[in-house]
């Protein structure tokens, strides 16, 4: 058994213990406060710790690659939340309003880096495109996943008024900005450093997963989805699944990339991150709302890993 974890993604097992953890020792009451406090300060530090280890040419030298760049952004925050709205009116009648609503959220959200990154590598494309792209593309969605999530819902799921765009702008865009500042000094110590910054990212997701998640078991989240609503999620995700990778492969054939580019617009469109979407959460929603909204992110995340795999292995295959 412990063989068979050990291949398994590092995230998803940290995300596996999150919610195991939260599903029998969830954090309620006044000691929510206190997590929730932590799980700021952890988002803070992933969030300055991304401003330090994206340079500024990488930043300039993504921009500057328009081509690929500009229907990458279309696609990722305008067909896939399009895409994830449908899911959600289709679903709404199915499954609890909150898990319906995360399949919305999920439409609305950036893609990964470092999975969409690694598998596009695996595919033999262009990993420099896929690193920048993916980066900006989060970076985007610090100022867009928000705003479009809240027009898309029409508004009444989340109110970005001043305290809310005040929250965004403390624990998402400040520590990336001082991450930027900072880069010319820290950007070495991290570069000797990468076991430990991987962890801290990684554990900085899994804190923000299990307090919102420990919300979502205070309302009583394995008891408001029976087996059928399950069912009807999964159908759900895997329709967004194969609209997000075939969708995706055939919209940048369209743009006219190149095959290198193709496979890093495939991965980079159809990954939605977690790494953006638990922080989010917690920051738009409170804990016990954020928790249900996620079901759907945790289940596509790691379907998406698991779809993306032999999909990589296929594309890197010799053609005849």
């Amino acid at each position: 058994m412990f063989a068979v974890l050990s291949r398994v993604d590092l995230m998803v097992r940290l995300l596996i213990v999150a919610i195991v953890l939260a599903t029998f020792l969830p954090v309620t009451g006044a000691q929510r406060e206190a997590a929730q406090m932590v799980s700021s300060i952890a988002i803070f530090l992933l969030f300055f710790l991304n401003g330090v280890r994206l340079s500024r040419k990488q930043v300039i030298a993504g921009l500057a690659n328009w081509q690929m760049l500009l229907p990458l952004t279309l696609w990722c925050f305008a067909a896939m939340a399009l895409a994830g709205w449908g899911l959600f009116a289709i679903g709404d009648g199915y499954l609890p309003p909150l898990v319906a609503l995360g399949l919305l959220y999920l439409g609305a959200l950036p893609s990964t880096v470092q999975s969409a990154t690694a598998y596009t590598s695996m595919a033999e494309g262009n990993v420099a495109s896929s690193v920048i792209a993916a980066a900006l593309l989060n970076i985007l969605g610090i100022f867009i996943t928000a705003p479009i999530f809240a027009w898309l819902s029409g508004g009444d799921s989340v109110q970005l008024g001043l305290g809310g765009l005040t929250k965004i702008f403390m624990i998402l865009l400040l520590p990336f900005a001082l991450g930027q500042i900072f880069q010319t000094r820290l950007a070495p110590l991290l570069m000797q450093r990468p076991t430990i910054i991987s962890w801290l990212d990684k554990l900085a997701i899994a804190i923000a997963v299990y307090v919102a998640f420990s919300g979502a078991v205070e309302q009583g989240i394995w008891h408001q989805l029976d087996p059928l609503a399950w069912m009807v999620l999964i159908v759900l995700l895997s329709v967004m699944l194969v609209f997000a990778f075939a969708g995706s492969w055939l919209a940048s054939r369209t743009v006219g990339l190149t095959r290198g580019d193709r496979i890093s617009f495939m991965f980079a469109g159809a990954h939605k991150s977690v790494a953006m979407g638990a922080p989010l959460a917690l920051v738009l929603f409170p804990a016990a709302e954020a928790g249900l909204i996620l079901v759907p992110l945790l289940l596509y995340h790691l379907f998406q890993l698991i779809l993306s795999a032999p999909l990589a292995t296929r594309l890197a295959a010799p053609r005849h």
